[in-house]
């Protein structure tokens, strides 16, 4: 399926008129929860969210005259965390887990005050495992190769985010999305494992030399 996305997106690029292109860079915090069943349907109870940062960059370009709407390609590198106790076993638990996803979206301009911008995005993005720890008590586990993390999860997102140009080829962005998983693959347990997220983050955006754009 990933791979289905990538020929996807690189066919839009590639199609599409060089109208407005740029890059760009975010970062972050992210707000996680995690909705966990074991493989007889019971949940974890007791879970608390935690706060941990992302990343990302890539590409940006408009896909309208007007420059109203905006398609997004980039990587993103998120960091997922909970914690929790068992008081009738005297259990102490926390999990610190960390995602690489391929982020695919579209921004909407939704109206503009002066020189600052405010848009809706909505993105997708598959998200691979490529770090993780589970701590019980004093006993570090990693989770990298145990089914119930190890699959690949579809992230869904939306939010809002202002921009606001500092010079003729920078802009600098704000924004909030909420965004939940999805498995794409369980593999053989029945043990599920399901992301909710609140991000807050910052960046910019950068002109390429082509894009003959104003912000």
């Amino acid at each position: 399926m990933s791979n289905k996305l990538v020929s996807l997106l690189a066919f839009l690029l590639v199609s599409l008129p060089s109208v407005s292109q740029q890059l760009y860079f975010e970062l972050g915090t992210t707000i996680s929860a995690f909705d966990y069943e074991n493989s007889q349907g019971q949940p974890l109870d007791n879970l608390i969210s935690t706060s941990k940062s992302y990343y990302g960059m890539g590409y940006r370009q408009s896909i309208n005259p007007a420059e109203t709407m905006f398609l997004n390609v980039g990587l993103s590198y998120n960091n997922y965390g909970a914690i929790g106790s068992e008081a009738s076993v005297d259990n102490f638990f926390e999990w610190d887990v960390s995602y690489l996803g391929l982020k695919a979206g579209l921004g909407i301009k939704l109206f503009q005050v002066r020189d600052l911008t405010f848009l809706a995005n909505l993105t997708v993005a598959p998200e691979f495992l490529i770090r993780g720890t589970q701590t019980i008590n004093n006993s570090v586990f990693n989770l990298v190769g145990e089914e119930e993390f190890n699959n690949t999860i579809l992230f869904f997102r939306g939010g809002i985010q202002m921009q606001y140009p500092v010079s003729s080829s920078t802009a600098i962005t704000a924004g909030y999305s909420y965004g939940q998983s999805a498995l794409i693959n369980s593999g053989d347990t029945r043990e599920t494992l399901n992301l909710n997220a609140h991000q807050f983050g910052i960046g910019f955006i950068i002109n390429l030399p082509s894009c003959n754009c104003d912000f």
